[in-house]
């Protein structure tokens, strides 16, 4: 049976070769990338309401590779993950199986889906452009990071970080690839500093005067608005829903998906088909700062008070098939170095 602990990437590493034996028929077994804090309250709720218990190995790296590995004889019935990507890695790498059901048909808009049903998303977040409070509320677009008025002021993460992927995956879709390289490259020539750290620290870096915008996901933000240390950067910025005036903002997704050999999938699709209920999208609304994915459900307070937005209606999973191309233009453009 699954054990309930976290691994760090290098425990992980060490215990991937472990065995573990496929749980009984009145279990569901789940691989995840989203911390125990976010998805244990659902998991319990679930057994609460179904008796149906939910094992999980928690790891931050190496689902595809584990899964590979343990081939037709994976215990894993449903894989979680924190963004497009990975399950894009997963799909490419023939690791999942579609589930269908009339919940996951009614919850899911079409664009945050596989066209196969092979995974869905759970949670919505946007890719935000922050700025200091000291420049006034700016209308911002993606496009307007290129513009020489920012030389100097701008901080990010790597370029090659899933959510900044995604983001240059959305403008090759949007643009093609020849003007995604050259906004790259204007992009990088605007840099206050070469591509470092997190989401939050770019932030922190804006508090610093080190610069005035960068990018970051929208949870984040409210992550520290209540972290005691953090709220005094996020208190020095403004949150920003970029390209409100034509195509909308780029969102990413955290998703599920059924492993290809679920040994209980029955058990796995009741699983992915509470967490998209209407209570289950409140909880994980409410705990993780995401908007929820099942339209009517409203977002946390906090979140609420940012505003309304437009999102970017094009399929994620178009926006996936440019991910390959994003990396090529990302080491074009030398943007990390």
């Amino acid at each position: 049976m699954l054990n309930k602990i976290w691994f760090s990437p290098f425990v992980l590493v060490a215990l991937l070769g472990a065995s573990i034996n496929v749980a009984a028929s009145d279990d569901v077994n789940v691989y995840s990338y989203r911390q125990p804090f976010l998805v244990e309250p659902l998991f319990n709720e679930f057994t609460k309401e179904t008796g149906i218990k939910v094992n999980v190995v928690f790891a931050k790296q190496g689902m595809a590779e584990r899964l590979a590995r343990e081939g037709e004889y994976s215990p894993a019935d449903i894989l979680l993950t924190t963004d497009i990507s990975r399950l894009i890695e997963l799909k490419e790498k023939d690791l999942l199986q579609a589930a269908e059901s009339t919940e996951l048909t009614e919850a899911i808009p079409a664009q945050y889906k596989a066209l196969d049903n092979t995974w869905y998303a759970l949670t919505t977040r946007v890719r935000n452009i922050y700025s200091a409070k000291r420049l006034g509320k700016i209308d911002f677009n993606y496009e307007d990071l290129a513009d020489e008025k920012y030389q100097g002021k701008i901080c990010t993460r790597s370029g090659k970080h899933p959510y900044n992927v995604a983001l240059v995956a959305s403008m090759i879709a949007e643009h093609g690839e020849a003007d995604t390289l050259t906004w790259l490259e204007k992009v990088k020539a605007n840099l206050a500093r070469k591509p470092q750290g997190s989401d939050r620290a770019q932030v922190q870096a804006i508090h610093q005067n080190l610069c005035d915008i960068s990018l970051g996901n929208s949870y984040y933000f409210g992550n520290m608005l209540k972290d005691e240390k953090q709220k005094v950067w996020a208190d020095a910025v403004y949150i920003n829903f970029p390209n409100q005036k034509n195509r909308g903002a780029h969102v990413n997704i955290s998703g599920m998906a059924m492993a290809k050999y679920a040994p209980n999938k029955a058990n796995a699709l009741a699983l992915m088909n509470f967490l998209v209920s209407e209570p289950a999208q409140k909880m994980y609304a409410e705990t993780n700062m995401e908007y929820p994915v099942r339209p009517g459900v409203k977002p946390s307070k906090l979140v609420a008070s940012w505003g309304q937005f437009k999102a970017d209606n094009l399929s994620l999973e178009v926006i996936a098939k440019q991910r390959k191309a994003a990396l090529i233009l990302l080491d074009k453009a030398q943007f990390d170095l």
